[in-house]
């Protein structure tokens, strides 16, 4: 998911302004929007499911505008709004052809069809929601000027491998409760469910602490995973509440690798359905200067309610 994100992001990002009409359950029906004239010489040879298909086209190839079409569609089941659609792309430059990206040696890459998407990027949710496993769907965005004063327009073409239901995340963390070692945290639930937190007595950490009060049963959690969680923050100095999605009213999802090293460590190799204490040292959380109220060593309780 990171390499897809990395190369399709900022197209994402110039597609958000282009919309297209809404697809919903009762109208399937994928959609192509923006300039789609300028992609009417885009040929794609289909190499199947693991080899990167052959694009030709007239070159070079300028779009104007953000730009989203159906190039072919498969003979595959009808994807659907909340599946998460697999697919592989190769990224091309418009003006030559030359590859940029192929992800078909690495294999499907997921992308969930939910409503972040579609607030999002609509026009992308749109194309992919009502097309057939086996589609070929192409952007086309344009790129800055050139020294020539040329435009680079990037073109990614990625054919939809598969869909599957997309697992919905837990309410609250389900598993086995686990008494804790003495000298940490104290963690509590208030009326309201939410666990608090209590620091007093509590020693500076030499090290990372990840601890299990609940052991969940789902799937074990990777560096490259999206998480969806709850959670709570304090200061270990004087328990300070810095931060809480509680607080907000709802989850929050993060990739893994976006997070400061104390979640990434901590969290990796824990299993969804988990809440886990975490202790932080400052050097891997914001150093002494902080971030806001969130200075020196920090404490999370961190619910694991889906991964991605």
């Amino acid at each position: 998911m990171r390499r897809l994100l990395a190369t399709l992001l900022p197209v994402l990002l110039l597609l958000t302004a282009c919309g297209g009409g809404d697809a919903t359950e009762s109208e399937p029906t994928s959609k192509s929007t923006g300039d789609i004239s300028k992609l009417s010489s885009l040929k794609v040879t289909d190499n199947g499911d693991d080899k990167a298909p052959g694009l030709d086209f007239t070159k070079p190839l300028a779009v104007s505008e953000p730009t989203v079409k159906v190039v072919d569609e498969g003979d595959g089941e009808t994807i659907k709004a909340g599946q998460t659609a697999e697919l592989a792309y190769i990224a091309v430059d418009g003006t030559d052809g030359k590859t940029i990206e192929d992800t078909y040696p690495s294999g499907p890459q997921p992308i969930e069809l939910g409503e972040d998407l579609k607030a999002g990027n609509e026009a992308i949710y749109n194309a992919i929601v009502g097309a057939k496993v086996g589609s070929h769907v192409a952007f086309a965005a344009p790129g800055n000027a050139s020294a020539s004063g040329q435009a680079g327009t990037q073109i990614v073409v990625f054919k939809l491998l598969g869909a599957k239901e997309t697992p919905k995340a837990l309410e609250k963390p389900e598993g086995e409760t686990v008494t804790p070692p003495a000298g940490l945290p104290t963690v509590k639930e208030n009326e309201q469910g939410i666990p608090e937190i209590s620091v007093a007595g509590v020693a500076a950490p030499k090290e990372l602490v990840s601890q299990d009060l609940i052991k969940g049963n789902g799937p074990v959690v990777k560096e490259s995973d999206t998480l969806t969680v709850n959670y709570v923050g304090v200061t270990l100095k004087d328990g300070t509440k810095f931060d809480s999605s509680y607080d907000r009213g709802k989850p929050t999802s993060f990739p893994l690798t976006g997070v400061i090293k104390g979640w990434t460590q901590g969290l990796a190799g824990k299993t969804v359905g988990s809440r886990v204490l975490l202790v932080i040292p400052q050097d891997l959380a914001y150093g002494a200067e902080g971030q806001g109220e969130a200075k020196g060593d920090l404490v999370f309780v961190v619910d694991i309610l889906g991964v991605k």
